[in-house]
């Protein structure tokens, strides 16, 4: 772990106007803000059969199902834009209402085939990040993204329930182990700390298991779930502001302005991911320059070591 701080603040030997100039450059030649564009497409396909998934699971709980699909709701409404939101609310409210084992098993597997495909744009524009060829065979490649779709879903609902019921928790903590009040105040702030840390999680998953590596490192994945992460919450919240006070959207596509906004916000998304994943790679490539042992050059896919099936993907940018 200190190891891992020592990584996200040396910045690989670089200043944070040299790192900002190297991943600029970086995300023009991966071409991050076109691949941000076919991220956003996937998680738009995505998004649908996992809601109607999420929709039979709640009809599974018939006595708390409402409450619990507001309180989500009432979520999704401080994070997406207000156009994105109602979009979603009504698409929701139309599907068929109730649940059953079909519906949920459709939902679960069209949801986790149509994210595994934006996973593996994920997969693709890192491996061009770290410039290595994708040598796993297809099956291998399609279920590293399936699994780590499935591990996100797993963090995403995680953080939902603290979120939801860290009262409800802080409660049974306090009566199992006799905890006094101040418990319930330090509660209040620790459990946003751990939902930031779910969302932290989730980053570095993708960061470390997606890309064609091996022997990965924390310290060298750390810098881009933080940025990450900070991108993502920035952008979504600028966004918000944005269409708060200029939303000419509506005006222009008329019914169609939801939709192009929710798109817009899964760009943003998947920008932030690709732009944390550069960073991360130009750190470990300045760190490999200055003699680290533990970090790699471009094209390699450990330390020291040229990847096969062709070794590098193209020259690294010009620093």
């Amino acid at each position: 772990m200190i190891s891992s701080l020592k990584g996200l603040l040396s910045l690989g030997g670089l200043s944070p106007k040299e790192l900002a100039a190297r991943v600029w450059r970086a995300m023009t030649y991966d071409d991050v803000f076109n691949r941000a564009a076919i991220l956003g497409f996937f998680f738009m396909l995505a998004l649908f059969p996992l809601l109607l998934c999420l929709t039979a699971l709640l009809g599974l709980f018939a006595q708390t199902g409402t409450e619990l699909r507001d309180s989500l709701f009432s979520y999704l409404a401080r994070v997406a834009p207000r156009s994105a939101y109602a979009l979603v609310y009504d698409t929701v409210n139309e599907v068929v209402e109730g649940g059953g084992g079909g519906k949920l098993t459709f939902g679960l597997l069209a949801a986790v085939w149509a994210a595994s495909n934006g996973m593996l744009a994920v997969v693709d524009t890192l491996n061009s990040a770290y410039h290595v060829r994708e040598a796993r065979p297809w099956w291998k490649a399609r279920l590293v993204a399936a699994a780590l779709t499935l591990a996100l879903a797993v963090l995403i609902v995680s953080a939902l329930a603290l979120v939801l019921y860290g009262g409800q928790i802080a409660e049974a903590l306090t009566g199992a182990f006799g905890l006094g009040g101040g418990f319930s105040a330090a509660w209040g702030v620790l459990q946003w700390l751990l939902v930031l840390g779910f969302v932290l999680l989730a980053f570095g998953l993708v960061y470390y298991f997606a890309p064609n590596l091996h022997e990965q490192k924390f310290r060298w994945v750390l810098p881009g779930m933080v940025v990450g992460v900070a991108l993502w919450l920035a952008g979504s919240l600028g966004f918000r502001l944005y269409l708060r006070y200029f939303n000419t959207y509506n005006a222009v596509y008329g019914s169609l302005g939801a939709v192009i906004i929710l798109m817009l916000w899964f760009y943003l998304t998947g920008a932030a991911i690709l732009v944390g994943g550069e960073v991360n790679s130009e750190i470990e490539k300045a760190a490999a320059a200055a003699g680290e042992k533990d970090a790699k050059l471009p094209g390699e896919k450990s330390p020291g070591e040229r990847a096969a099936g062709g070794g590098s993907v193209g020259d690294a940018p010009a620093v």
